[in-house]
């Protein structure tokens, strides 16, 4: 999507998330009184660190406990509100405001963490030619239940055959795919190698 259509749907879906945001804010808080938002180092397009926002769903410090980055179904440190948050993807949200401030598109691969695109191979990279989105190619065919692999090779797919009818394909195709799942296991998304 090009950079006026972005932030007309973030901006609309700002203002009609604006209700549910308020209340899940609310439940955030009220669960343990910690911060409403989770933020994170993320890359972006073209190698670029940007914060993700997102609501948060697990308890303060949770990257320094159990499985760290890894999130899998029943993890001891989602609180009450994050599980109901993360089943309707109700967490990610704040990521329109990403959008709006030019950090992602609507449409393009999840943004990752450094240490995976560290893992990249020279054409994995190419991944990151285009900003990161809040749907892709790959969420419309697995999510996070598809192998790591398997996500990566959807996304250069859609690097390379994007188009505004994909564009379309994968916005109508996604209120379907938010109910699928959206835990990565113990691994983070990565098949162990070996």
């Amino acid at each position: 999507m090009n950079r006026a259509a972005d932030v007309a749907v973030a901006g609309f879906g700002l203002l009609v998330a604006a209700p549910i945001l308020g209340i899940a804010a609310a439940g955030v808080k009220l669960a343990d009184g910690g911060p409403v938002l989770y933020r994170q180092q993320r890359v972006g397009k073209d190698g670029v660190e940007f914060e993700l926002l997102k609501l948060r769903t697990m308890v303060v410090g949770a990257e320094t406990k159990g499985a760290g980055a890894a999130v899998d179904e029943g993890d001891s440190r989602i609180t009450g509100p994050g599980t109901l948050l993360r089943r309707l993807s109700i967490d990610e949200l704040p990521q329109l405001w990403n959008v709006i401030r030019g950090d992602m598109s609507v449409i393009g691969p999840r943004p990752t963490l450094r240490y995976q695109v560290e893992k990249y191979d020279e054409r994995q990279l190419h991944r990151l030619d285009v900003k990161p989105g809040l749907t892709g190619w790959a969420q419309i065919h697995g999510r996070a239940q598809l192998p790591w692999a398997d996500r990566i090779e959807l996304d250069l797919w859609y690097v390379e055959h994007r188009s505004p009818a994909i564009d379309l394909k994968i916005l109508l195709r996604t209120p379907l795919a938010l109910f699928g799942g959206t835990y990565k296991g113990e691994t983070g998304g990565w098949k162990p190698s070996g």
